[in-house]
Order: C-alpha cells, then sequence, then structure tokens
C-alpha cells in the first residue's frame, strides 16, 4: 500500500463487525484473554482497541461492581456500537501509541485481534505498560499457520489484486510466535506467559464468510459485486472440506496470548 491504512469504518461497519464478526470469530476469545490476564473482582482494566467492546464486556463481568473497566478505541463508529450494547462502561476516543492515562491507572490493559493494526506496535505496547502493570494481547498466528485463511487470502488475491492482499495480510502480520514475545520484552516488559490455541470460526455458509470478511474491512469500498462473487464462487470450492453437513463453516483460527508483566517503573524507562 502506499499510504497508511487506518481500518476506520462507518457505523454500519461497526455494526456488522458487532452482528457478524463477534459471534464468529471473536467472542470465543475474550474469556480466554481475561482468564489469561487473571482479571479478578475489583481491579480496573482497558480494553486497547475494544471495537465493539466483547472484551471489554468480558472483563466487567470479572470485576464486578467495584472494578472499573474502560474501552478505548480510535473509531467512533466502533465505539458508538459499543456504548449502545453497554452504556454502564466507561468508553474512551483515543490512541493506543498515546493512551490519555497517568502512569500505573489499571491492573491490567488487555488488547485482543487489535496490534498488528498499530503503526508503531513497540509504542503502543510501551504505553500499555506505561499505564498498566500487566498487558495481554492476542493476535491470530501467522498466514501459514492458518489452513482455512490462507486460502481464503490467496483466493482474494486471485481476483481482487494486490490491494486486497495487502488489506487482509494485515491481520496476519503479528503472527510470529517467536517475533511477538521478543516484542513485547522490547517493549519494557518480562514475558511472563505465550499461548497458542486454536479456535473455530464458524460462520452459517461460504458466502457468509466471504462477506463478513470483506464487509468488516475497506475491501467492501473497493471491489464490485462481480469481484465479490467471484470470490464467494471459489471460496466455496477450495474451503468446501470446512463445510458442515448442515451447510455452515467451522473453520480453524489459531492465534497466540501473550502476557508480560513491566519489568521497570515508567519513571525508570522515561529516565534511563
Amino acid at each position: 500500500m502506499t499510504r497508511r491504512e487506518t481500518f476506520q469504518v462507518s457505523s454500519g461497519a461497526a455494526e456488522i463487525y458487532e452482528s457478524r464478526f463477534v459471534p464468529a470469530l471473536f467472542a470465543q476469545w475474550a474469556p480466554l484473554v481475561v482468564d489469561q490476564a487473571t482479571v479478578t473482582e475489583g481491579q480496573r482494566i482497558l480494553d486497547v482497541a475494544c471495537g465493539t467492546g466483547v472484551v471489554a464486556r468480558a472483563a466487567a463481568d470479572r470485576v464486578g461492581p467495584h472494578g472499573l473497566v474502560v474501552g478505548l478505541d480510535l473509531n467512533p463508529g466502533m465505539l458508538a456500537v459499543a456504548r449502545r450494547i453497554r452504556p454502564d462502561l466507561d468508553w474512551c476516543l483515543g490512541d493506543a501509541g498515546t493512551l490519555p492515562f497517568p502512569d500505573d491507572t489499571f491492573d491490567a490493559a488487555l488488547c485482543q485481534m487489535a496490534l498488528m493494526f498499530f503503526p508503531d506496535r513497540r509504542r503502543s505496547l510501551a504505553e500499555m505498560h506505561r499505564v498498566a502493570r500487566r498487558v495481554t494481547v492476542c493476535v491470530p498466528a501467522a498466514l501459514p499457520d492458518q489452513p482455512a485463511y490462507g486460502l481464503l487470502v490467496r483466493v482474494a488475491a486471485r481476483h481482487a489484486g494486490p490491494e486486497a492482499v495487502a488489506l487482509l495480510d494485515t491481520y496476519w502480520s503479528c503472527g510470529d510466535r517467536d517475533e511477538l514475545v521478543a516484542l513485547v520484552g522490547e517493549a519494557g516488559a518480562t514475558v511472563e506467559r505465550c499461548t497458542t490455541h486454536t479456535g473455530t470460526a464458524r460462520f452459517p455458509s461460504p458466502d457468509a464468510l466471504v462477506d463478513t470478511e470483506i464487509d468488516g474491512s475497506p475491501l467492501a469500498e473497493r471491489i464490485g459485486a462481480e469481484t465479490r462473487e467471484a470470490i464467494r464462487r471459489d471460496v466455496r470450492s477450495e474451503l468446501a472440506r470446512y463445510v458442515q453437513a448442515d451447510g455452515t463453516v467451522a473453520a480453524p483460527l489459531v492465534a497466540h496470548v501473550v502476557t508480560g508483566r513491566r519489568a521497570h517503573s515508567p519513571e525508570a524507562r522515561r529516565t534511563s
């Protein structure tokens, strides 16, 4: 791409994200992220790049009425949906690279399926460690480790060209496990735990999988109906092994979850 892709989406796309992506993909990971972060009653939790708030909602169930959960996102459309679903939580428009909170505001900062979109990942991780004692991030594994989604990206490349590949490849760009652990360490953390899990992406049909992936990204505005149908046609064939007897799709999705504890105080980092 010749320009930085910010993945800003409309309010309509944010509603699609909540109604399609969250149940199909992201809801299953939120409890796992909250578990690995050892979120408990009364804690103060920050959900960075919260989207429509699925992790924040899971964290709120754990911290209870005496805790605090703040969801932060750079996308007003996502926050509008998050606020509609859980008006009782705190939702904040902000940049992960410059978090608008004092040092040590939170017990933990969580970031699910978003680190790969940050322009400066190291800086964003350092910011999370500045404002929270512990950070847990979840990212999809690299595309070669994704048997179903590797096929999808190849089909999209065939019909929509290099820009589509660049958009879709972004999702998998933090997926090298060793590089991810090193990145968390470089941001000023001691890595406590790194786990890899295989979840399942579930869709009503192969066409629904294609439409969800396209409509939830900027690709929706950059391809026409003919290209979309060509992608659907080939995905029906190439992902047939993941289609169940009832026509639904159950595709594997592999992700890494890394938890780091701040290695130094914010003051020490600023004076070092």
